[in-house]
């Protein structure tokens, strides 16, 4: 499955820093809008729309008709949804609840 090697680096720069945000693709996978950072590549961002759309065409080849998948990793999930051929996609970081934020939950839980 290749978009689980999509945030490996091949060269020695450094590590990415993980995206937030969202972009849209039409059914070729051009990039037609995005939030995302400047920084972070479009070759992977390309690559992974690309990906997702495959997902999209081989489920609905299996008469699967998948509006939205998942990936859910340690430190990102990304959410797709299928727009009349292209995609949304977005980025989300996975983030620790900070010991602030559980004690104001617990507090308006009371």
């Amino acid at each position: 499955m290749g978009i689980l090697n999509l945030f490996q680096r091949k060269d020695k720069e450094g590590m990415l820093r993980l995206p937030s945000g969202c972009f849209t693709v039409d059914r070729h996978g051009t990039i037609i809008s995005s939030t995302l950072s400047t920084s972070f590549p479009n070759e992977k961002l390309e690559r992974m729309a690309s990906q997702v759309l495959e997902t999209f065409r081989q489920a609905q080849k299996a008469q699967l008709m998948f509006q939205e998948i998942y990936f859910h990793y340690p430190a990102l999930t990304l959410t797709a949804r299928e727009l009349r051929g292209g995609a949304i996609i977005f980025f989300t970081p996975v983030t620790t609840p900070s010991s602030s934020a559980t004690s104001t939950a617990s507090t308006y839980a009371q």
